[in-house]
């Protein structure tokens, strides 16, 4: 059975007439990667900040590991890192003293390698105000897993980073996670909590809209899948478009392409199709929306419906 790290019931969180998070509940699984999506004021930073202590629940509860955030929070403190939003350190210290300090404050060795590890070595005696957004981000997420915490809360990890260093960061993200650190993730960057993300919750007006893995939300709603063929003598091009289940249906370079709502029954109803025709397949590709597309449903359905 799997072991429910970080708890989320009925929780609800407003500032004044303002409800900004309205009784949410999830869990999360040790070693999981979940992934907290949607548009700006949609309650993500307000959920973090209250499971990190900063805030107090307006009503439910949360427990990181049983611990009570606001209850506990010296016990809290070793059983967490949080990269924020907004790194707000002195302008003057650098990554090696903020390190040391860090480092300190928690009773562990300082940990000079994540500087390294994180394209820091060479800037370690630059002061913090001095540092580019990307490496300040950078810094952060350094101080945040220095003391081997088993939970990270992670808001916009990779907001201001470049290529290689978003690639370096997943890749650790990864490594913590194979080692069984359980994740929370914030982001607005659909590609990367479809790619690092074992399952997500889709907040909107501080509702759960959704929540799965970003197979099952793909899976699921309106989408169309994107049917993609290409064959010897192109039969396609010139007839083909009555097909089972085809709601679209457009020709680019070679392929001939199709937006199924059933995928299955149109890919045998094309490769009759070739077959009848003579024709040889040279390409098949099946793909599914992407969670970036499944969001943009999601949040369209439930703006037009008021939810």
């Amino acid at each position: 059975m799997e072991e429910i790290v970080i708890k989320v019931k009925d929780f609800q969180k407003t500032y004044g007439d303002l409800v900004a998070v309205e009784e949410i509940s999830f869990d999360v699984n040790r070693g999981e990667i979940f992934g907290l999506l949607g548009p700006n004021g949609a309650g993500k930073t307000s959920t973090l900040e209250s499971l990190e202590g900063l805030r107090k629940p307006d009503g439910g509860n949360l427990r990181i590991l049983e611990v009570d955030p606001v209850r506990q929070p010296n016990r809290l403190r070793d059983l967490i890192g949080v990269q924020l939003q907004a790194s707000a350190l002195p302008a003057s210290m650098t990554p090696r003293e903020a390190m040391q300090f860090f480092c300190s404050y928690h009773k562990v060795a300082p940990r000079y390698d994540l500087l390294d590890r994180l394209g820091l070595n060479e800037k370690k005696s630059t002061q913090f105000g001095m540092l580019s957004t990307g490496q300040q981000r950078r810094l952060a997420l350094a101080l945040a897993i220095a003391h081997n915490p088993p939970v990270i809360i992670l808001d916009e990890p990779t907001a201001g980073l470049d290529v290689g260093s978003r690639v370096d960061l997943h890749d650790l993200l990864r490594e913590l996670q194979t080692d069984g650190t359980t994740i929370l993730l914030a982001t607005h960057d659909m590609a990367e909590a479809e790619k690092m993300a074992d399952r997500v919750a889709i907040l909107l007006k501080g509702k759960i809209a959704a929540i799965g893995s970003p197979n099952q939300l793909t899976a699921t709603g309106g989408g169309l899948v994107k049917i993609s063929v290409s064959s010897e003598a192109a039969c396609l091009e010139k007839n083909g478009n009555n097909f089972p289940n085809v709601r679209q249906h457009t020709l680019k370079d070679s392929y001939a392409i199709y937006y199924s709502s059933e995928p299955g029954p149109t890919v045998s109803a094309i490769l009759d199709y070739l077959k009848d025709h003579n024709d040889r397949l040279v390409d098949l590709r099946v793909e599914r929306p992407s969670l970036e597309e499944r969001f943009l449903e999601i949040t369209h359905t439930n703006h037009n419906t008021g939810g």
